[in-house]
């Protein structure tokens, strides 16, 4: 790829027939009514609570939160800096990748925003996520990660 990002955040080649990149940078995607739709690692209601923290933080806070769940490489700090560029908005969001098979959790944020999303929000965000992580929870894990960093961000 272009500019050596080895993660992007999704390729549109891959994605099955009925999905599309959405301007926000999400996917959305057509199910057909009957066919069974069991290879989704986190339910309905999980992904529905974690999209309600992401929005609710990126309202209260003006900054846009961004999660991603799978590998980050054979190492996770340079792999999730290549991963985050192309994340939607990045220059003023702040991204929460978790890499669960190798118990890493890395936090970047843009440059808009770096005065606002401090490595203390950031290791803020971490430590709240670590609890559920290590009980297997991931999205409890980032639900509490973005709600605790968007917290210390609006009182800052």
């Amino acid at each position: 790829m272009a500019g050596g990002n080895r993660f992007p955040a999704v390729i549109e080649a891959d994605l099955p027939v009925g999905s599309v990149v959405t301007s926000s940078g999400r996917v959305s995607s057509v199910h057909r009514i009957g066919d069974p739709y069991d290879d989704l690692p986190f339910s309905v209601d999980e992904l529905v609570t974690l999209d309600d923290a992401l929005t609710d933080a990126t309202r209260s806070t003006k900054v846009r939160f961004n999660a991603y769940i799978g590998p980050l490489g054979e190492d996770p700090a340079t792999g999730v800096d290549e991963l985050f560029p192309s994340t939607p908005e990045a220059e003023r969001s702040v991204l929460i990748a978790v890499s669960p098979n190798q118990r890493a959790v890395e936090v970047r944020s843009g440059k808009a925003v770096a005065d606002r999303v401090t490595d203390r929000v950031a290791q803020l965000g971490v430590t709240a996520a670590v609890s559920s992580f290590g009980e297997a929870n991931l999205i409890d894990g980032l639900v509490s990660a973005v709600r605790v960093m968007s917290a210390a961000i609006v009182a800052r």
